[in-house]
């Protein structure tokens, strides 16, 4: 049992039609799936990774229409990394924002890397984060986003807790973490821990803050992080392993596209492992991904019922 790095992360939108006009048309990720909150069907699940919806290059959005905006505050998941090949890709984004008016800051160094700052129009932080040892994927990206600029996957993801020891006692002891080092934010200490040799794609980022209060969840919340699995039979050992350890878990859960994992540790900080297949193509052709609304087989009954709750998404 060893985790693979970063799977996807979730977060939650307001807006479906704002949200893909914005990684599509402006960050150049494809959308690999247009589905439904299998937990709520009258909103959509949307999926963004690379052209081949690679686990490890996946972010997801929940639809919530009329969703009040977060509060600020501890206890969270603060910040997604995605990563870009190169210093050069990071200054053509830094163009880019300013061309499309993206909020964001400036190019600076974090834990040793370049990294460029910025907030969808949720007000989702995430960050692009050069990876040195990455190489570009050609296949990736839009006309006006070419292969050597385009965002290759998921990079650090930045937890801000008000006690850093029991988050960091379940990446280590639970999950197979190694705290590989630590950097300053501020006045305030970040823990950085990682996978094997999966480096940035595997990385978390823990920083102790005990001066905020508690974040309330709203649009531009990340809702979760989910780690690879390789198979499902792997999948059911940790579902016994994490249960074993005393946490509370969602037990195996069928997503169709992969099998999952839900807990939550003591900090609120909410974990999915999931496995990496089947995968996105197992209803659509690699070609057509995210053209067509999907559903899986156990809410294909009910299609009608459910796209009339929706609103047409252009795409």
């Amino acid at each position: 049992m060893k985790l693979k790095g970063h799977h996807h992360v979730s977060s939650l939108t307001a807006n479906a039609e704002r949200n893909l006009a914005f990684y599509r048309n402006i960050l150049g990720m494809r959308l690999v799936k247009k589905t439904v909150n299998q937990d709520n069907t009258s909103n959509y699940h949307l999926f963004y990774a690379d052209s081949k919806g690679s686990p490890g290059t996946e972010v997801t959005f929940f639809e919530i229409p009329l969703l009040a905006q977060k509060r600020e505050g501890t206890n969270r998941i603060y910040e997604i990394g995605l990563l870009v090949p190169s210093n050069e890709a990071l200054q053509f984004w830094s163009e880019r924002f300013n061309k499309y008016q993206v909020k964001h800051e400036e190019i600076r160094e974090r834990n040793g890397v370049l990294v460029l700052p910025f907030q969808d129009p949720d007000g989702h932080r995430m960050s692009l984060v050069v990876d040195q040892d990455a190489s570009p994927v050609l296949e990736n990206g839009t006309d006006e986003v070419s292969g050597e600029h385009a965002i290759i996957g998921l990079g650090p993801a930045t937890l801000q807790v008000r006690y850093a020891e029991p988050t960091g006692q379940v990446l280590t002891d639970v999950l197979g973490f190694t705290q590989t080092g630590q950097y300053t934010n501020g006045d305030y200490t970040v823990l950085v821990f990682a996978i094997g040799e999966n480096g940035l794609s595997s990385e978390i980022h823990v920083e102790e803050n005990k001066d905020l209060p508690k974040a309330r969840e709203g649009r531009g919340s990340v809702h979760h992080i989910a780690f690879r699995v390789e198979t499902e039979e792997e999948l059911r050992q940790w579902v016994d392993h994490i249960e074993k350890e005393g946490f509370t878990t969602s037990g195996f859960v069928d997503r169709y596209y992969f099998k999952s994992l839900y807990f939550r540790e003591s900090n609120g900080i909410l974990y999915e492992l999931a496995t990496d297949g089947p995968g996105f193509d197992i209803d659509e052709k690699l070609e057509d991904l995210g053209k067509e609304l999907s559903l899986p087989p156990f809410l294909e009954p009910k299609r009608k019922e459910i796209e009339a709750k929706l609103k047409p998404l252009r795409t």
